[in-house]
């Protein structure tokens, strides 16, 4: 199955400095990605909280980012002014090549973002039969690939979004990033309190829905819905939540909300 994954910006960066710019500015560790594979890496701030989540990859010497649309100016206006004198080239190449995501199927020129989803970059989608996104949105929720959109953007550090777990979006033996010392003591600390988790309820949900369960103290809501897909009968949604209160009682939004039913396959 393949879908045009029309709501993203794709960077293209070039030059001889690229590589250590990059490994200087995310959280995973960019020496370390290899040609065909999408590596998740967090752009944080210098709190740790992630201003944008991007899918890098890598052709030859160049570097593609990947990453919502909506958050292009932010991450662009970041990238630019943190480059200064270093050789590298910033190119916008949304316009040019389009993203399309796979699920379930093995194509020629694709970086691997899990065992069943990848992203090739072509010119042209003459001749594809293409699904609807909400399949790709589908398949995010099934495989727990978190985003971060413009709604949502500095509202999370790593560990909220499991991006922590096996390592998968944070490296923490790599050196230095923008918020790289929020981050590490955090893991070193201990357990997150908080965890991405799967839900579907009956109810429609939207990015940025808080998550309210009655027993917990905390002053905050006790989650937010990082990202949402609506089915035929139900919605499903990967969503942010005190773990001591993942299996009790949680509302949408309010006490009176639609109830959510963890998924436990995470």
């Amino acid at each position: 199955m393949i879908t045009q994954l029309s709501n993203r910006t794709l960077l293209k960066l070039s030059g001889n400095d690229t590589q250590s710019f990059l490994q200087g500015q995310f959280s995973n560790d960019i020496e370390a990605l290899e040609e065909g594979a999408v590596q998740l890496n967090a752009y944080c701030q210098h709190q740790g909280k992630i201003i944008a989540l991007l899918w890098v990859m890598r052709q030859g010497e160049d570097f593609y980012l990947s990453f919502p649309i909506d958050l292009k100016d932010i991450v662009l206006q970041k990238l630019t002014m943190f480059k200064m004198m270093s050789e590298v080239t910033i190119t916008d190449v949304s316009n040019e090549m389009i993203q399309l995501g796979v699920i379930d199927e093995q194509l020629d020129d694709s970086f691997k973002l899990n065992d069943l989803q990848s992203i090739v970059l072509v010119d042209t989608i003459d001749g594809v039969e293409l699904a609807d996104e909400s399949e790709w949105e589908m398949a995010c929720i099934n495989n727990n690939v978190p985003e971060v959109i413009l709604s949502t953007s500095e509202k999370f550090v790593p560990q909220l979004l499991n991006l922590d777990v096996d390592e998968v979006g944070v490296s923490f033996t790599k050196g230095c990033y923008p918020g790289q010392e929020v981050v590490a003591r955090l893991h070193y600390l201990g357990k997150s309190k908080r965890r991405m988790r799967k839900f579907q309820a009956d109810a429609e949900f939207r990015v940025g829905d808080e998550l309210i369960v009655s027993g917990s103290k905390s002053a905050k809501a006790s989650g937010i819905v990082v990202r949402q897909v609506k089915l035929a009968d139900k919605s499903l949604c990967l969503a942010t939540v005190e773990v001591a209160y993942e299996d009790d009682e949680i509302r949408l939004n309010s006490a009176d909300g639609a109830q959510l039913t963890r998924i436990e396959n995470d």
